[in-house]
């Protein structure tokens, strides 16, 4: 049996009593739901303000005495004013989101008969929203008989009947659809009407998910937003495990995937869990899985469906329960039209399809979108990097215009940014860096490149994706001196000059080499094509 925990207030009025063995004669509810024999208390978080410090160790005293195998934890919250709604429910949201649940191994109890009305509604909310992963419970006297114990029975209420507290989960919505765009206040409609469907089924149903769009539209961040949205409604307690599924070719596909025995085949010289397993209780991204072989579709469907998979070489199932989140650039229907995507797959991942607008269709969007890539850049970075009045103007004229391609859509954006904030001089942003990056997009765009994407053709994807906007921008640079140098030395030279001179000796071939070799790259893989590029 898992232990139970009761979270409640003490309180301040049914609570207290005078010393004396007077006291047993009265019913109070914290001590008197330690003392029901039809419900084993393994721990009380005992919530308490300042005031009622004394009355909390009393309580605790008390149920030490009935109910010896009951921990009571007190929690001091004090509130400046307990009747002010919006102060009592921040603070006993903080209190929820910094205490470590741990569903799979306790349940819990919110008891919601002690504490002022405004505390008791506030934690009605926060149950139902599941910020407290409990269920509510409520205690009272027994009827014309003096009982200590009282009696005490779960309640399941129903909201429709509450117009407030409707309002308040409409307000919890919003916030839900705010932390899914990362708290970018998107202008969209559209977009966020789609946002508001899969906040509510994300936190609704376990079924798969599929979400369509071009490379670079920000399925893998919202993938990553709805797990972490879940899970801060104790809805996973697993990991969140991306793969692309471009990188999966051949053998090495099913042993990722699903895991191997060792000995399953060559080079196999230890048990490997596979991707599945790592997800159990958690999410599972398989971007791009279009590129999936049938066998390995297969062995998807039934795992999703049963929860249970054979890994390679071994004897026995595997199973993990994972919820699946698909994505693709492609059109699975055309797909599966064509023999390369099995139908029945198709279906299971089509009861809840998303598609995400592509960023010329989403144009208004550009300027929230180009506050946040500043903010992330000052984030990992270290340095606050803004607009001067007349640069910023400009560059959103620009990107705004009908023929801005954003080829690379989100990618391409926040690759620009973060060149343009590279080479800001003294932090602004000025009409000159602007024209630059203007230019430089043009070119890209014009020559069927992307700005941000023009590093696929020399960089796997999954590889692609672990490296920071900053670093991007430095390796297309490096592949750019290199493309066009006739030499490793050449390239070398051109690249390190401005340090050649602070050094004893220089070896700029091999510091490039090494250089290279940290992204799986070398001097012939750069040169491939070179003639007819």
């Amino acid at each position: 049996m898992r232990p139970t925990v009761v979270l409640g207030f003490v309180g301040s009025t049914l609570d207290s009593s005078k010393m004396g063995s007077s006291r047993w004669n009265k019913w109070r509810p914290s001590v008197g739901l330690c003392m029901q024999e039809d419900l084993r208390v393994d721990r009380f978080e005992l919530i308490h303000g300042g005031i009622h410090e004394g009355l909390a160790r009393y309580v605790a005293s008390d149920i030490a005495g009935v109910s010896p195998e009951t921990q009571v934890r007190p929690h001091r919250l004090d509130f400046a004013n307990p009747w002010d709604f919006e102060e009592v429910y921040g603070k006993l949201l903080d209190f929820a989101r910094a205490y470590r649940f741990d569903p799979e191994a306790e349940d819990y109890l919110v008891h919601i008969t002690t504490g002022t009305h405004v505390a008791q509604i506030c934690l009605f909310l926060l149950t139902e929203a599941r910020y407290l992963p409990g269920r509510l419970l409520q205690t009272h006297p027994s009827r014309g008989t003096i009982s200590p114990a009282g009696s005490w029975s779960v309640i399941d209420l129903d909201l429709s009947r509450y117009d407030s507290i409707a309002t308040r989960f409409a307000v919890a919505a919003a916030e839900g659809s705010s932390f899914l765009k990362s708290g970018i206040e998107t202008l969209n409609p559209a977009f966020n009407r789609m946002i508001d469907e899969i906040e509510q089924v994300a936190l609704r149903s376990r079924a798969p998910f599929l979400l369509m769009g071009p490379t670079g539209a920000g399925k893998s961040q919202l993938a990553r937003r709805i797990f972490d949205l879940k899970r801060l409604k104790h809805q996973v307690s697993g990991e969140f495990v991306e793969v692309n599924c471009a990188t999966l070719k051949g053998d090495s596909a099913m042993s990722a995937l699903f895991g191997h025995r060792k000995g399953a085949y060559t080079g196999a010289g230890a048990d490997r869990p596979g991707l599945l397993r790592t997800a159990d209780k958690g999410v599972l991204f398989l971007d791009e899985i279009g590129e999936l072989g049938l066998d390995e579709q297969a062995m998807i469907l039934r795992a999703i469906e049963e929860k249970r998979f054979l890994p390679v070489g071994a004897d026995r199932e595997a199973s993990s329960d994972f919820q699946l989140i698909a994505g693709t650039n492609c059109d699975l229907g055309t797909a599966v039209a064509a023999g390369r995507f099995r139908e029945d797959l198709f279906a299971r991942l089509n009861l809840w399809t998303f598609e995400l607008p592509a960023l010329r269709d989403r144009l208004e969007d550009i300027e929230p979108n180009l506050d946040y890539e500043l903010d992330r850049f000052a984030e990992r970075e270290g340095s606050r990097v803004s607009f001067n009045k007349e640069a910023r103007r400009a560059f959103l004229a620009f990107a705004t215009a009908p023929d801005a391609l954003w080829t690379g859509n989100f990618r391409d954006l926040a690759a620009s940014v973060t060149r343009m904030a590279t080479f800001a001089p003294s932090g602004r942003i000025d009409i000159a860096t602007v024209e630059a990056e203007k230019a430089r997009l043009k070119r890209f765009w014009s020559s069927g490149t992307t700005a941000s994407d023009s590093l696929d053709q020399y960089v796997e994807p999954a590889r692609l994706d672990e490296i920071d906007p900053f670093d991007r921008v430095q390796l297309a640079e490096v592949i750019r001196i290199c493309r066009r140098s006739r030499s490793l030395s050449e390239a070398g030279r051109s690249l390190f000059s401005a340090s050649r001179s602070r050094r004893s000796s220089a070896n700029d071939a091999d510091r490039l080499r090494k250089y290279l070799q940290r992204y799986g790259l070398d001097w012939s893989s750069l040169q491939e094509g070179k003639a007819g590029s």
